[in-house]
């Protein structure tokens, strides 16, 4: 079976030397460790690895970060494993079985055009309180920003073919926050990912992790959200922008104009600008869209003629059904209207 096994290491104990052996005895002929850094103090480590032929291990004289030795890893496999179908990551701290690494393996050579993801049932009493809870946050801002249900969006056991290995070498991300890219990027260009399910194991409570949970934790959000922060930016810098032009038209161009047809004109000529604005700054900055400006614009100017109606009707049947007033009806309706809106502009109008 020509599937590589990448493991990406930060002082590792002698589960990584278990794991390595097992991995072998399952039946893989090349495994890639790297060693990201680690103290002297492991060095024993990595030479005992290192006397198993099926063992490459490559070295960071410095800690770079979980994204930077997985990029290594994959860099060597491209440039020098090049008769091989594919390749499974792994974490070295006792999380995935040897078995679960073959069965991501065997399901990557069937599915060969999908992101095999072993996913962790985060149900069981064993699991930590942070891990289960931290899961399950992760998972709903993940479908609710990207549209995507992934049960373990963490997950380190991942199958990737050639094509998406040398696709990852171009995501950002250095430390834990890449693999949240990783996934971001395959779902905004439409890569098919398959989810299966492994065992849930945690060692003395995951306590060999060099997950923290603060400062990863910040940085994997960040990721999630900072598509999302920029489209709201270009929202806000718009309507900032469209108020200052309805306010310098109404009360200084069309000031000698009878009131109703200077907020009329104002209106129009106000909203042109500030939506073309906004368009320009979601194609380059939010979405950073190479296609077509035409074929974009038009798509653009649908959605906001839809959302504007969708806004007019929903605020009516919701200020009809209820006793809230016009203004907190307007304010709920547009505020799911925006959401939806950032899913559409993400998803079909500037679509990788």
């Amino acid at each position: 079976m020509k599937i590589a096994v990448l493991i990406p290491s930060l002082n590792p104990d002698e589960k990584l030397i278990n794991y390595v052996q097992k991995l072998i005895e399952t039946g893989f002929e090349k495994i890639i460790i790297v060693n990201d850094g680690s103290n002297s103090d492991y060095d024993k480590i990595f030479n005992q690895l290192k006397e198993y032929p099926e063992c490459i291990v490559l070295k960071h004289d410095i800690n770079q970060g979980k994204g930077r030795a997985l990029k290594t890893g994959f860099n060597y496999y491209l440039n020098t494993l090049t008769d091989y179908q594919g390749l499974v990551t792994a974490d070295s701290d006792g999380q995935h079985s040897p078995e679960d690494t073959m069965k991501v393996a065997q399901n990557l050579l069937e599915n060969n055009n999908c992101l095999i993801l072993g996913s962790r049932d985060f149900k069981g009493k064993d699991v930590p309180f942070k891990s289960r809870n931290g899961n399950k946050i992760t998972t709903s801002v993940f479908k609710m920003l990207y549209g995507k249900y992934i049960g373990d969006t963490q997950t380190g056991l991942r199958g990737l073919t050639n094509n998406q290995v040398s696709f990852c070498t171009t995501i950002n991300g250095e430390r834990f926050e890449y693999e949240t890219n990783m996934l971001i990027a395959c779902v905004k260009n439409k890569v098919e990912i398959k989810e299966i399910p492994i065992d849930t194991i945690y060692l003395n409570n995951n306590e060999t992790s060099h997950f923290n949970p603060i400062k990863d934790s910040i940085k994997i959000y960040k990721a999630m959200f900072s598509e999302f922060l920029r489209f709201t930016f270009s929202g806000i810098t718009s309507f900032i922008i469209d108020i200052l032009i309805f306010s310098i038209l109404a009360n200084i161009f069309f000031i000698n104009i009878d009131a109703v047809s200077s907020i009329i004109m104002a209106t129009i000529f106000a909203r042109i600008i500030s939506s073309l604005i906004n368009f320009f700054l979601n194609k380059t900055v939010v979405f950073n869209s190479k296609q077509s400006k035409r074929k974009l614009i038009i798509k653009y100017y649908i959605l906001c003629i839809i959302q504007m109606l969708s806004s007019a009707l929903l605020v009516s049947i919701l200020f009809t059904l209820t006793p809230l007033s016009k203004v907190v009806c307007k304010i709920i309706i547009d505020s799911i209207l925006f959401l939806v809106s950032y899913r559409i502009q993400s998803h079909y109008i500037f679509k990788k």
